[in-house]
């Protein structure tokens, strides 16, 4: 079954998504390359803050521990010579991850939460994320949407370039001076996010939705944090096995964005959101 098809909006069960997770490179063979995987392993060993995703890890991290920890977590090759190349995904690490975090939506809309919802991955996960949000505001969730217009500016080793944080429908992200969105890992923005909420004596929000620094920095502020991340994001699976990240799902997070409905759609049947 091409679960990928148009018009199906049926719910694939754990088989057929997991056969999608391998046909759509999600999972399974990635095109992620091994040798920018065990860089950026490296960068977050030595706390550089483009690669920590807001988190502050309590444990050393050798590169060689975030290897292992990807090796459990995420499933990539496990071979320390294997330095160049292509790496992995276990595609069965994602289904139990993705059940996990929809069984916390299942419960953020029983209990009719606030939940906060940003990307970092506006062009390819922007749809999914405006799907999640829109059904957890119709299952009587609130989704909060301040520090709209809040300006900083990237690293100077980044350009120094201006950001501004605004929201496409329900789902915060970054975008430059012109209003187009862009890709970032900072966690400023949720930074800013929880401050002004604070600021204003409003409830900080019970749950967040995202990746990159909206997940971890939301994590590392106490708020409960679930999210996507790739083979080449360390960061919030060091946040999962310390505590801080409640849910971190292992997959390719740069593919076609229809590449991600069927797992919309498993994410909304098993929470009860479809």
């Amino acid at each position: 079954m091409d679960v990928t098809a148009h018009g199906n909006n049926r719910a694939p069960d754990r088989t057929a998504l997991r056969a999608h997770l391998l046909r759509g490179r999600i999972a399974g063979d990635v095109a992620t390359p091994r040798e920018n995987n065990l860089r950026h392993y490296r960068l977050m060993s030595e706390r550089h803050p483009g690669y920590l995703f807001g988190l502050e890890p309590d444990g050393v991290w050798t590169p060689e521990q975030v290897l292992a920890l990807m090796v459990k977590r995420c499933g990539v090759a496990a071979d320390p010579d294997h330095l160049h190349g292509q790496d992995t995904i276990d595609p069965d690490l994602t289904l139990g991850a993705l059940d996990a975090y929809a069984d916390r939506l299942a419960l953020a809309a029983e209990r009719r939460e606030r939940v906060f919802v940003g990307t970092g991955h506006p062009d390819g996960l922007g749809d999914y994320y405006r799907s999640l949000a829109r059904a957890l505001r119709d299952a009587g969730c609130t989704l909060p949407r301040p520090a709209r217009g809040w300006r900083y500016h990237t690293p100077a080793a980044e350009g120094g370039k201006p950001r501004v944080v605004d929201y496409r429908g329900p789902v915060a992200v970054v975008t430059d001076e012109a209003g187009e969105p862009k890709h970032t890992h900072s966690a400023r923005p949720i930074r800013a996010v929880l401050a002004e909420l604070a600021d204003a004596g409003e409830p900080l929000p019970d749950l967040v939705v995202g990746d990159h620094g909206w997940a971890g920095g939301a994590g590392q502020a106490g708020v409960d944090a679930i999210g996507f991340a790739d083979c080449n994001d360390p960061a919030l699976f060091v946040g999962a096995e310390e505590g801080r990240v409640l849910v971190a799902v292992p997959l390719d997070d740069n593919v076609q964005p229809h590449l991600y409905r069927p797992l919309l759609a498993y994410v909304l049947n098993r929470a009860g959101l479809s």
